[in-house]
């Protein structure tokens, strides 16, 4: 004798789903409060902490929407921070010839690395875990030769004004490109026809080809935009930090990459959220800051926000499982 399991009706999925995607907001809404009610005598709900931690979190957030589109499409890119070092020291060693050519310069070496990754990857056929594996220490190589390990600074007031360490008002000019990408990647990934066919390649890639969508001219595309955004992160690193350095990057796979997954992105493709991406770039800088408001050593530092990474994959792990094919 056979027993059937009752099927779980449509609206209870439905709000299983959205009881998810909120979560993410609860978790930093919880957050925020435990370090204002904490740290609420050391300054953290001041006006120049606040801004302090939209800076710490934009270039953060601006890799992750990157990077939203390449899990979403089922992929992986492990040489972003590479990257973002070469596009750094690109545009530091550039400026002398002028602020557009650098910029242009640093954003052309971005494409470069992308169409490189998106080429081995889509037409030749290469996992992208082991191609971007092996490109990021090709750049890497090239970082540190075009730099002779040094750091080049960057005198150029103009643009370090407009990329990395000016302020509109209260209002720091890191934000502002923070919310331009995220902004720009929302409504790309949700209402466009590209978006749509980056989501439907990694949810199934045999069913996307069958619709008529070009699989591999896909990968290309969010293998090439990450590489941009992780350029303009490296110049905007440059900007704030007035020099450029090979080291650059180099911390930001795992602040990324957890950014992305706690904001909803699966991890095997097939579903991302940009505004999720978002708050997990929020996340991260606010426990960093919160931390070092609390006058924790590193070690404590390091242990506390993996304890705290931990707890919020784990509330959002409901959205880590693979999507059935």
């Amino acid at each position: 004798m056979q027993t059937s399991t009752p099927a779980v009706p449509a609206t209870a999925q439905s709000r299983v789903r959205d009881w998810r995607s909120m979560l993410i907001y609860v978790v930093f809404a919880g957050l925020f409060l435990l370090f204002a009610v904490t740290l609420h005598e050391r300054g953290f709900l001041s006006e120049n902490n606040l801004m302090n931690i939209a800076r710490q979190s934009a270039m953060i957030a601006i890799m992750a929407v990157g990077m939203t589109f390449v899990l979403s499409a089922a992929e992986i890119d492990l040489s972003f921070g590479a990257v973002v070092a070469l596009a750094a020291v690109t545009v530091a060693l550039l400026l002398p010839y002028g602020m557009l050519v650098a910029v242009a310069g640093a954003l052309a070496v971005g494409a470069l690395c992308g169409l490189v990754n998106g080429a081995l990857v889509s037409r030749i056929g290469i996992p992208s875990f082991l191609v971007t594996l092996g490109t990021a220490g090709i750049i890497t190589g090239i970082t540190r030769s075009v730099s002779a390990l040094q750091s080049v600074p960057v005198d150029h007031e103009v643009f370090a004004f407009l990329f990395g360490s000016g302020d509109i008002g209260p209002v720091p000019v890191l934000f502002l490109w923070m919310m331009l990408v995220v902004a720009l990647g929302h409504v790309v990934l949700r209402n466009t026809a590209f978006g749509k066919a980056v989501l439907a390649s990694g949810g199934n890639k045999l069913a996307a080809t069958y619709a008529g969508i070009n699989v591999a001219r896909v990968k290309m595309w969010v293998l090439l935009i990450n590489a941009l955004l992780a350029a303009l992160a490296g110049i905007l690193y440059a900007g704030r930090l007035h020099s450029a350095r090979y080291t650059l990057g180099e911390n930001d796979l795992m602040m990324v990459l957890t950014a992305v997954i706690i904001g909803g992105t699966h991890l095997f493709g097939g579903k991302g959220s940009v505004a999720g991406s978002l708050m997990g770039a929020l996340i991260m800088a606010m426990v960093n800051n919160g931390l070092i408001l609390m006058g924790l050593d590193i070690d404590q530092q390091l242990i506390l926000r993996g304890v705290i990474i931990i707890c919020a994959v784990t509330l959002t792990s409901g959205r880590l499982r693979r999507p059935r094919r």
